[in-house]
């Protein structure tokens, strides 16, 4: 945490602003309390944003507030109507995935089948919720005491949304599918691809097809196969699934989560007694 600075808010819709946790394209991000003494963290948007902005700030708080708060981090308060929004969320103690394999080195074992396990249960929920995330990467799966949450909805879109609304390039080429290079609407067999990509990245410390230039990185994605290193067993083959160039072939979110040898058996059971 950073200490706060001039212009910096110290009290936002009752909450005690304390410090700066870091810095986003939408907003800075604050550690702020409650009146009892529990952390939040505090998204405020940047001043001087455009309308298009704004409605970006609107929709990551709609969407946060749709998803369960079991895999996301759960929204306390909002405020959309002022002129600097802000979002108050449960603040989650611990590190983002990518901050923790570059301190850390890439995982290994139980530890990558839970993250993989739980980050593929938060994707069922988003898109039972009727949300596609679009920009899933590591940076936006923290990794918490009770285990991985999936934040920043900043470029979610509704799945009813009409697909005029969406037809830009939206998100973080490491982790784009095929298809959001084209402008094409994204559904959520592209965070499916996100998510394997992502599980790339845990297991090698890269995602699946690199992190250098744009270019390289759009090329190796349209027309390469992708670089799954040390990912192994079911858990592979689920993420070479998911990396399908096509959006048809891959499995869904609560396919995949089916299938993870950790759900498998409890799977089974539900489906035998469904």
């Amino acid at each position: 945490m950073e200490p706060l600075r001039p212009g910096d808010p110290s009290r936002l819709a009752g909450f005690r602003i304390l410090g700066r946790l870091g810095e986003g394209g939408q907003g800075m991000v604050y550690l702020g309390e409650t009146g009892g003494g529990k952390p939040v963290a505090v998204k405020v948007m940047h001043r001087g944003d455009d309308e298009r902005a704004r409605a970006r700030f609107v929709r990551e708080a709609a969407a946060a507030q749709r998803v369960a708060s079991f895999c996301t981090a759960a929204v306390l308060a909002a405020e959309v109507d002022g002129e600097r929004p802000f979002i108050v969320c449960e603040y989650i103690a611990g590190p983002s995935l990518r901050d923790l394999v570059r301190r850390q080195g890439p995982r290994r074992g139980g530890d990558l089948d839970r993250l993989a396990l739980g980050t593929a249960t938060a994707l069922a929920a988003v898109h039972h919720a009727g949300i596609v995330h679009r920009d899933f990467k590591p940076a936006n799966v923290l990794i918490g005491p009770d285990g991985p949450r999936v934040i920043d909805f900043g470029v979610a879109r509704v799945l009813e949304a009409s697909t005029s609304a969406t037809s830009q390039v939206i998100g973080t080429p490491s982790y784009m599918a095929p298809e959001q290079f084209f402008g094409e609407c994204a559904g959520p067999a592209a965070d499916m691809f996100a998510w394997a990509t992502t599980m790339a990245f845990a297991a090698n410390g890269s995602p699946a097809f690199g992190d250098d230039t744009i270019p390289a990185v759009m090329r190796r994605i349209l027309d390469e196969d992708p670089e799954l290193g040390r990912l192994t067993g079911r858990l592979r083959a689920l993420a070479a699934a998911c990396l399908a160039k096509d959006p048809v072939l891959r499995p869904n979110a609560g396919q995949v989560m089916c299938d993870l040898p950790a759900a498998a058996a409890g799977c089974r059971r539900a489906l035998a007694t469904g």
